[in-house]
């Protein structure tokens, strides 16, 4: 049963039985035995006391991002190490948060490479659960990537060792990749962003600013909660929105200044926009665009994805990096419009003079085969239903599941056993040991991303890059205004979205949708590259 049919018979029954989900949820746990204490979920139905927004300090002075330093004395390779581990850190109202972090440092610290470098990462896991490193966008081999399969134990090290190839310079991140705890650990602050350079960059004389915006929950005892109900459905945004671990930090820029972000929540959309000035895109995760876009009053990016600006403001300019309200349709919320103030923002004018090519990125050529990968949101009727069996009732065209924004949502929530079922993708949930699609090396592919679903889902590929052909919304088709090498993309509710890529390196690869609740719940599967 698709989403919004479940949600209407939920109303229904609710309102004939008075029956809560909650305890709807307890039969399910007496009928299938209790939750493991490690289980995602588990304690989901909680209400939540937050520390208020402002009992962080904020308006310091941007601190820049901490860097990885290079152990290596030789040229062309990079050896450093990460270790990611418990810290205490005092963070808001006095009380004691526990981070995990990488290297003792939030964020991550910045690993800044070049092209044709080797890179020798030594990963010690200190913390109490399994875990990876995902070199997320990056063109790795497959047993180097931080895939599930190859989970690093408590107490355990590994080497991640790769060669980055020519043509690859661009803006990444990278996170855990454990199947089931990618969130978690997230949320608890493993993440840090990666820089890869080129010396033929057009761009590289100018100065840079580095932005990792996260976000962080903190309840009233200043400890990182569990999920709640909506965090699986909806994806966990904390009522902490940082920039390089700040809260509301002052920064020093000017319109000469090349900006690069990045977007490393959970689960929280950020439409970018700056008063008083226009944004200027020059590159997205893959690198630099061809040519520079014309000037934007906002910029939108979902999880995961990054964007590389200039700021062109007329004069010198008191204003603030903002973050507008964009609707992703969020299940069983409906939400106020809110802007949030991330940093404020003293810009000094400088001309500047953009080179009208910033590279030449080639047209496709025709595929060699094609593939859909359709995201969907599917409750059984039963909750003994095994998933992956069948797809259910289509959904009502006219059903408004924002509409339910008054409904209690702690009792109208549908059970873990249900929820591990929901988000899927090609109607089945991730299994590990499954293969779901193959492909030959080095062959184009033709991807067609269908989100048959009524609410955002960001499209993320491992192993590679993509380009954005076309997007179609019911009979609307229409190509993407430019080219652009992605990693991540975003699919409003109802959109196919045309990708075209090649898989250059054997092995398995996985693709999802990159709210990590929902990649955590299953919304996962394996592309062997053969």
């Amino acid at each position: 049963m698709k989403r919004r049919d479940f949600f209407k018979l939920t109303l229904g029954a609710s309102l004939l039985s008075s029956l809560p989900i909650r305890s709807w949820a307890q039969g399910m746990m007496e009928h299938h035995g209790s939750m493991p204490a490690d289980m995602p979920g588990h304690g989901m139905m909680a209400r939540q006391g937050l520390i208020p927004v402002e009992k962080m300090p904020a308006g310091q002075a941007l601190q820049a991002l901490p860097v990885l330093k290079n152990s290596s004395q030789k040229k062309g390779l990079f050896q450093a190490k990460i270790t990611a581990a418990a810290h205490q850190r005092g963070l808001a109202d006095g009380k004691t948060t526990e981070l995990w972090l990488y290297n003792g440092q939030a964020p991550g610290p910045l690993i800044e490479l070049y092209e044709g470098d080797q890179v020798e990462i030594e990963f010690e896991n200190q913390l109490d659960q399994a875990t990876t490193i995902h070199w997320h966008g990056l063109p790795v081999p497959s047993d180097q990537d931080g895939n599930p399969q190859y989970a690093v134990l408590p107490g355990q090290s590994r080497y991640y060792r790769f060669t980055l190839p020519q043509g690859c310079a661009g803006t990444y991140w990278y996170h855990p990749h454990p199947h089931g705890k990618s969130g978690e650990q997230v949320a608890h602050g493993l993440g840090g962003t990666i820089i890869v350079r080129s010396p033929k960059d057009p761009l590289k004389d100018y100065a840079e600013q580095h932005w990792a915006i996260s976000d962080l929950r903190l309840d009233i005892n200043g400890h990182i909660p569990a999920n709640t109900g909506p965090d699986w459905m909806n994806g966990r945004e904390g009522q902490f929105v940082l920039l390089n671990a700040q809260r509301q930090p002052r920064i020093q820029t000017s319109t000469a200044e090349r900006i690069r972000v990045w977007n490393s929540c959970s689960a929280r959309y950020l439409r970018l926009h700056i008063p008083g000035a226009q944004l200027i895109q020059v590159g997205t995760d893959g690198g630099l665009l061809e040519q520079p876009l014309a000037a934007a009053e906002s910029i939108l990016l979902a999880p995961a994805e990054r964007v590389e600006f200039f700021i062109q403001a007329e004069k010198n300019l008191e204003s603030s990096l903002q973050a507008l309200y964009y609707d992703r349709q969020k299940m069983m919320i409906k939400e106020k419009p809110e802007t949030l103030t991330l940093a404020g923002l003293t810009i000094r004018h400088q001309e500047i003079d953009l080179p009208e090519q910033l590279r030449t990125i080639p047209a496709i050529p025709a595929a060699a085969s094609t593939a859909k990968v359709v995201f969907s949101e599917v409750m059984p009727m039963n909750h003994d239903m095994p998933s992956g069996h069948g797809s259910g009732m289509a959904a009502s065209p006219g059903m408004n599941h924002q509409g339910m924004g008054g409904m209690d949502q702690e009792t109208m929530m549908p059970g873990m056993a249900a929820m591990r079922s929901m988000f899927r993708i090609n109607n089945q949930v991730y299994d590990m040991n499954r293969i779901d699609l193959r492909c030959p090396t080095g062959e184009w592919q033709y991807w067609d991303v269908i989100n048959d679903s009524h609410m955002d889902h960001p499209f993320h590929l491992h192993g590679t890059q993509f380009q954005v052909l076309a997007r179609q919304t019911g009979n609307r088709s229409f190509p993407e205004p430019f080219r652009a090498w992605r990693d991540t993309v975003n699919l409003r509710p109802n959109e196919t979205v045309r990708l075209a890529f090649r898989q250059e390196l054997p092995g398995l690869r996985m693709f999802h949708c990159h709210i990590l609740e929902h990649e955590d719940l299953g919304m996962m599967a394996q592309l062997m590259v053969e």
